[in-house]
């Protein structure tokens, strides 16, 4: 019942995204196209940022669902490419209206747990202390949110899976050497 009204809210929020600036839209304007209390609204949310960090998860959850794998990762990557092309004037609004470093946490929080399992997955055998695969992992989480603002920045006009091959060619083997890199630093020690 609960992620029903969230659903409903996230729905209301790119409804309203394509008639006016994200600036101008109100927590009355959401409540009242939900057809819900203001009260409701904050059981669920504190603020209406709070509404778009949970509606970007929430979408790019579904986007990930069983492509966090080292076998995998790049259908994971291109599929979240793909969930915010599919919202584009949700996240094109979003982009021009809100800090930076906003859309900066939404895309980390997306895109650190892919990269984390592939790096556990790749550890499975190995020893590596929790803060060393934390590290790695937002090494390379740094590097694809990066790569995305930047195409969010470009217009999304570049086709996104020549972006993920490119990825895949820098990638290729390099959270592996990483974690063999660290393991041999930690030899030494």
């Amino acid at each position: 019942m609960l992620n029903t009204t969230k659903i409903a809210l996230e729905a209301s929020l790119k409804e309203l995204l394509k008639k006016k600036p994200f600036d101008k839209i109100t927590i009355a304007d959401l409540t009242e196209d939900c057809g819900i209390s203001r009260m409701a609204f904050y059981y669920h949310f504190k603020d209406i940022y709070d509404l778009v960090e949970w509606a970007c998860v929430e979408d790019g959850k579904k986007a990930l669902r069983d492509k966090k794998t080292y076998d995998t990762w790049q259908e994971g990557f291109a599929q979240i490419f793909e969930a915010v092309l599919e919202n584009k004037p949700f996240i094109m609004n979003v982009y021009h209206s809100v800090r930076r470093e906003k859309i900066e946490s939404f895309l980390y929080k997306l895109t650190y747990q892919l990269i984390a399992d592939v790096v556990e997955e790749k550890c499975s055998r190995d020893h590596l202390p929790e803060t060393d695969k934390q590290f790695i992992a937002d090494f390379y989480k740094y590097g694809f949110v990066g790569i995305m603002l930047d195409w969010i920045d470009r217009g999304m006009k570049e086709d996104y899976q020549k972006i993920v091959d490119l990825l895949a060619v820098t990638l290729h083997g390099n959270i592996a050497n990483s974690i063999r890199n660290f393991e041999q630093v930690k030899e030494k020690m």
